[in-house]
């Protein structure tokens, strides 16, 4: 039998189409007298002509017509034996098979009762299993599947069975269902708390793709499911990436009742993220958008992170503490919000140490215990920790009680100062001696005339 390569099917050898439509009254008047086997068996005869002459269009309509009169007669058993046998076939088209599962599919939420709708909808991905001209089907199915799974709090199982459809080499499902679809099998996993296969599908996604007007409900789900993962981890620059990319949305920055919250989260949880080139850099931007100006408290807190200036943690916890405690990032009642206020506190300090180490190149332990209001044993390990992390250069001087902020030149560092001090002194000289010249030249002018 030849192949028809536009549709990847046999060659028509006979069009069966006049057969069809004739033998509908007569399959009407049969399911009109109850008499569903009867009519059945009049469909699987005419099937198996249309099937072996490879009608598409006929043996699809034959097809369908089997399940709409299973459908329509309650026979949720029949139905699911009758796509079952249909679909195993010998030389059964597929994209007939196609259309019978679709239209079977039309009837998973017509099933009398959840038991009924459940052995339908495994009996239908049974028959899908494997076959790649009905996986959007089988991908459609399982997420019928998967809601019931959710539906009875199994979620687990609701992850572990949308885990097995790989949506994203699907070349037969549109771009937006694919997306959705992934969006999907990442929030399972933030539900059943597996934040590791999280983080890799969410890689299945690029980000590129909300760029497109019609992808914002998308975007702003994907956003909002990677702020869940990245507070689980502690990555507080990446939320705030994640709350920049949500603010930038067109239905955000444009509704006045959302903007501002998203706002503040970006401001809030960059100044959690530990100091580095990267933090510095965003929270210098943040602090250029004009809509920070119309929210005071976070504007004075952005200027007291970008200035060189010493920042009391007593006067920021009573300044900032009655507003952003109220906040979900800081809020009282969780232990997470306690625990990032703790973590304000750590990045004041650090703030603190960093304008003391540019001002300062030595200074007693004791003073840096009241410039910081912390203990001495404290002081040393932040500055331990400022150090390890390249912020600043310290040396503690235990038995003089006293740190060095200055950092010791190497040989050659020093030859090379040297020289360059020699260089600007000669230079200096020749200058002068220039100078001097030229002075005694003009006198010499002067008195000749």
């Amino acid at each position: 039998m030849d192949l028809d390569y536009t549709t990847n099917e046999p060659k028509m050898e006979k069009d069966y189409s006049e057969s069809v439509k004739a033998l509908q009254p007569e399959v009407e008047q049969l399911l009109a007298s109850g008499q569903l086997r009867a009519a059945l068996d009049k469909l699987h005869g005419l099937e198996k002509k249309t099937r072996a002459a490879a009608d598409l269009w006929s043996t699809s309509q034959l097809l369908e017509r089997m399940v709409d009169a299973c459908g329509a007669a309650s026979e949720w058993v029949m139905l699911e034996q009758e796509v079952a046998a249909m679909s195993k076939k010998h030389g059964q088209l597929k994209q007939a098979i196609a259309k019978m599962v679709q239209r079977a599919m039309t009837y998973v939420d017509k099933t009398p009762d959840e038991q009924t709708r459940i052995e339908l909808i495994d009996s239908l991905r049974t028959v899908t299993e494997g076959k790649i001209h009905v996986e959007v089907e089988r991908a459609r199915l399982t997420r019928m599947r998967v809601a019931v799974y959710e539906a009875h709090g199994q979620i687990n199982e609701a992850c572990d069975t949308l885990q097995e459809i790989q949506a994203e080499t699907y070349g037969s499902m549109d771009r937006r269902e694919k997306t959705d679809f992934i969006l999907e099998q990442m929030r399972l996993c933030l539900a059943k708390r597996d934040y590791i296969r999280m983080a890799i599908i969410s890689h299945k996604i690029n980000p590129k793709y909300f760029q497109r007007d019609d992808t914002e409900d998308l975007k702003l789900r994907f956003y909002e499911l990677m702020i869940q993962y990245d507070l689980h981890e502690g990555n507080y620059l990446e939320v705030s990436r994640h709350y920049n990319h949500i603010y930038t949305t067109k239905s955000i920055s444009e509704d006045a009742a959302k903007w501002p919250g998203v706002l503040q989260n970006i401001l809030l949880y960059l100044v959690l993220s530990p100091f580095d080139n990267e933090q510095s850099d965003m929270l210098h931007r943040v602090q250029r958008d004009h809509n920070l100006e119309k929210l005071e408290l976070c504007t004075r807190l952005a200027k007291g992170f970008t200035t060189m200036e010493l920042t009391r943690w007593p006067a920021v916890e009573s300044v900032y503490g009655p507003e952003f405690r109220k906040t979900d990032v800081f809020s009282a009642q969780t232990d997470d919000g306690a625990a990032r206020w703790m973590t304000l506190r750590d990045r004041v300090i650090e703030h603190n140490i960093r304008v003391i180490a540019k001002y300062y190149t030595r200074a007693t332990i004791s003073r840096l215990t009241e410039l910081l209001d912390l203990g001495a044993d404290d002081v040393e390990a932040f500055l331990s920790r400022a150090v390890v992390a390249g912020t600043i250069y310290a040396r503690v001087d235990r038995p003089a009680g006293a740190v060095s902020f200055t950092k010791p030149r190497e040989g050659e560092e020093q030859l090379n100062a040297w020289a360059s001090d020699v260089g600007k002194l000669l230079g200096l000289v020749e200058k002068t001696t220039h100078l001097i010249a030229k002075e005694e030249i003009v006198n010499k002018i002067a008195r000749a005339i």
